[in-house]
């Protein structure tokens, strides 16, 4: 043992025991309370009791208990975030800037994985609030009804819905311009001399989905070429992909140009075409939407649509904490983050296609 202060025995601390204020309390000689103030910054302790309670504590390695904290303040400093498929990996990304943020704040994130299923977004959201969590950032695709709607508006913390194209009543949303980026794929491959290009893409109940399609769909019908557009619709997933080129393979639809609603989307349909002996890019050029990392390593190296996935994180965390510190007066927030065009392989002019392609 040693001897602290005033000649009071210091018990030896051990990993695995946690300290409590009890425990600084008396080898401080002061009561909890003096402890809990000296710790909080709280009034009325003097400026010497309260660098010995922190060195104490200091020592000691004292882990405050959040829980404790956050059943006394009702801030449990901790955030949500609810992404609809964490096997996509545009999610990584984009949590990684989530959690940036918030750990920069003093924030922990906790990360949900409601897989599209409604029920299953439902209980997560319940659950979330239960545990008194500060804010929840949320990749929602589904439909919000206006019950829905109504229950989140009035559960107390403020909620910022990603990749929402359209504005809900009441929630501060963050997207990227999907509008846009549907038509920069589209004239691309225009420009590029093909006249029949495909389109695969999801529900139409979809937002960010129905944006990049429309987008892609004006870029076709402005162009003085008169091209020919082929929308196909499947699961927006790397097996939907995989189908949606089966079935485009399968209908000897004639387009030699694929505009794929994601990335995921895209490496199932380069998949598909390699085992149906369709190549890439010499039969069917191919442009994907998201920019995920798997893309520049395939083979050959995907052109795609590059959205700003960390930044799309970081700047929905960064609305919900100024939410946070208006303590439940928040105006809703609407940002849209830029999109551009990254040019690889995967793409040729449709002279070159025809030179190089199918007979």
């Amino acid at each position: 043992m040693e001897t602290g202060r005033d000649n009071a025995v210091v018990q030896p601390t051990f990993s695995g025991f946690r300290v409590t204020l009890r425990d600084i309390a008396k080898e401080c000689g002061v009561d909890v309370a003096t402890v809990s103030r000296s710790l909080s910054g709280g009034y009325g302790i003097r400026k010497e009791t309260r660098q010995r309670v922190l060195a104490v504590a200091q020592r000691l390695n004292y882990q405050p208990n959040q829980l404790a904290r956050g059943l006394a303040t009702g801030k449990s400093s901790t955030l949500a975030l609810i992404i609809s498929d964490i096997r996509n990996p545009f999610f990584s990304e984009l949590a990684r800037g989530a959690e940036d943020a918030a750990s920069a704040a003093g924030y922990d994130l906790l990360l949900c994985n409601s897989d599209l299923d409604r029920l299953k977004q439902m209980r997560y959201l319940r659950s979330l609030l239960a545990k008194r969590v500060d804010g929840i950032v949320m990749n929602s695709v589904l439909d919000l009804s206006p019950g829905v709607q109504d229950e989140l508006s009035h559960c107390g913390v403020p909620i910022v819905l990603l990749s929402r194209s359209r504005e809900v009543r009441g929630f501060s949303t963050v997207t990227a311009d999907n509008l846009r980026g549907g038509f920069l794929a589209g004239k691309y491959l225009i420009d590029l001399g093909h006249q029949v290009v495909a389109h695969f893409t999801g529900s139409r109940k979809h937002g960010n989905l129905a944006d990049r399609a429309n987008g892609f769909l004006k870029a076709v019908n402005s162009s003085e070429g008169k091209p020919e557009a082929i929308v196909i619709r499947g699961h927006h997933s790397y097996e939907g992909g995989c189908e949606m080129m089966k079935r485009l393979v399968r209908n000897r639809r004639n387009a030699s140009a694929l505009f794929a609603c994601n990335d995921a989307v895209a490496l199932g349909a380069i998949r598909a075409a390699f085992e149906a002996g369709v190549r890439i890019p010499q039969d069917i050029s191919v442009v994907g939407f998201d920019n995920v990392e798997f893309g520049a390593l395939t083979r050959p190296p995907l052109t795609t649509i590059d959205q700003p996935r960390y930044g799309l994180g970081q700047a929905a965390v960064e609305i919900l904490l100024s939410h946070i510190g208006c303590e439940g007066s928040w105006a809703p927030e609407h940002r849209m983050l830029g999109v551009k065009l990254v040019e690889r392989e995967s793409c040729l002019p449709l002279g070159e296609v025809r030179r190089g392609g199918r007979q």
